[in-house]
């Protein structure tokens, strides 16, 4: 399963090899949705959140070329029969699939003076599908205009050094706690020659400790598991599907219930933040989800108050699993993991410090769903900076309605 990237592969060719290549959470999404609203419509805005070292304005022309050849793009038969091999994959959606090519009518690529602007809109079903490749692509043309001598070079000595970390830390670590850990890098890596590099490393180093990664196309190709259930536009969404704003949540969790009838079983719970989520994530919902995801706000506080929140349900926080995946690197996962050790099974999505982790920084780069039918849609998180509403008046009425006030490291 040895694999070398080669640095002249990275720069040159179509970035997207596969519409499979994908985060797996976006077909779970996207067949719970075409179950249920089929008849939504969403707009999505590219966003990039740090400053990068030259104007992503000039890839604008070698994105268009890259969007171009996505509308191109079709799956096939045996990629099709792999996802309908998934459990929780449906026939119906895998024949949708079948017929399924991006519209370029359905995105714009244009630029604001040094600002690259990127925005989707159309039917959900369709436009919520650009959103990883677009992410990829431009992060791996960022990278190809960056060419220096020795990058792969550093990157696998910051491999091998996490790797050696873990060993040594993890060694003599009692069987029946395991650290789990999974590859979260799909949308900001270096490139996808160093993601499978980097992803067959650590299956041959650390098989007891890595079990899969999001991307479905390196998961069929490596026979590893696909990982992953929601995101944020997946709960978003049922802000404006006509339901009463205060039940939003609950509705979109039962929507996921009924879908996949008990597997993808982790719930995300920053939308309007932890406080609000465990309010609404009674009896029902903790029995029947396995764990939840963390993506922002203090790991720790977060973990404490879903434990808390298990006990006094009744239900013994062992039985059930957190998922950590908010900005993680080796070293902080290692300390969730020891904390929580022994009171509640964990697991850890690492994204940009596996596939990214090189000397130049990598761009923190987000496509954000912004309304759905006609409707500003929001996440209040729990950490500063990662709020996303493009409508202060909805963001006003959403606090309101879940009693949530700014913090000041908000404001």
């Amino acid at each position: 399963m040895s694999y070398t990237a080669d640095d002249t592969e990275i720069h040159g060719g179509p970035v997207v090899k596969s519409l499979l290549e994908n985060d797996l959470y976006k077909f779970s999404m996207w067949q719970a949705l075409m179950h249920s609203h089929p008849g939504a419509r969403a707009e999505y805005t590219f966003f990039c959140r740090n400053k990068p070292e030259f104007p992503l304005a000039m890839l604008a022309d070698d994105v268009r070329k890259e969007i171009d050849h996505l509308c191109t793009m079709y799956f096939s038969q045996d990629e099709l029969d792999y996802l309908g091999n998934l459990n929780y994959i449906k026939d119906d959606f895998v024949n949708y699939m079948t017929i399924f090519r991006f519209q370029k009518r359905f995105i714009d690529i244009e630029t604001d003076g040094d600002d690259l602007v990127i925005h989707s809109a159309g039917p959900l079903v369709h436009v919520m599908g650009f959103e990883i490749y677009v992410l990829y692509v431009v992060s791996e043309l960022y990278y190809r205009r960056l060419k220096r001598e020795g990058i792969l070079e550093e990157g696998r000595r910051r491999l091998t050094e996490k790797i050696e970390l873990l060993k040594r830390e993890l060694k003599g670590s009692d069987p029946s706690t395991p650290f789990v850990m999974f590859d979260f890098g799909l949308r900001r890596r270096y490139s996808g020659s160093w993601q499978r590099e980097v992803i067959g490393t650590l299956v041959n180093e650390l098989p007891e400790n890595f079990k899969g990664t999001s991307n479905v196309f390196l998961a069929r190709e490596l026979g590893i598991a696909p990982i992953g259930t929601m995101a944020h536009e997946y709960m978003q969404a049922f802000q404006a599907f006509g339901i009463r704003l205060r039940d939003f949540q609950k509705a979109s969790l039962e929507a996921w219930v009924q879908e996949f009838r008990g597997d993808l079983g982790t719930a995300l719970t920053d939308i309007i933040g932890i406080d609000a989520f465990l309010a609404d994530f009674d009896l029902y919902f903790a029995k029947l989800f396995d764990g939840l995801r963390h993506d922002s706000g203090n790991p720790y506080e977060w973990g404490e108050k879903v434990i808390a929140h298990y006990k006094k349900l009744g239900i013994d926080p062992k039985t059930k699993r957190l998922v950590f995946s908010d900005g993680l690197d080796i070293p902080r996962a290692i300390a969730i993991y020891r904390h929580f050790r022994g009171r509640i099974q964990t697991s850890f999505g690492i994204g940009t410090n596996l596939t990214n982790d090189t000397p130049i920084p990598a761009l923190n780069i987000v496509m954000k769903m912004i309304k759905c039918n006609g409707q500003p849609v929001a996440k209040i998180s729990d950490s500063a900076g990662k709020t996303t509403c493009v409508d202060p008046t909805f963001m006003a009425y959403l606090r309101q309605v879940f009693d949530k006030h700014e913090r000041p490291d908000q404001a």
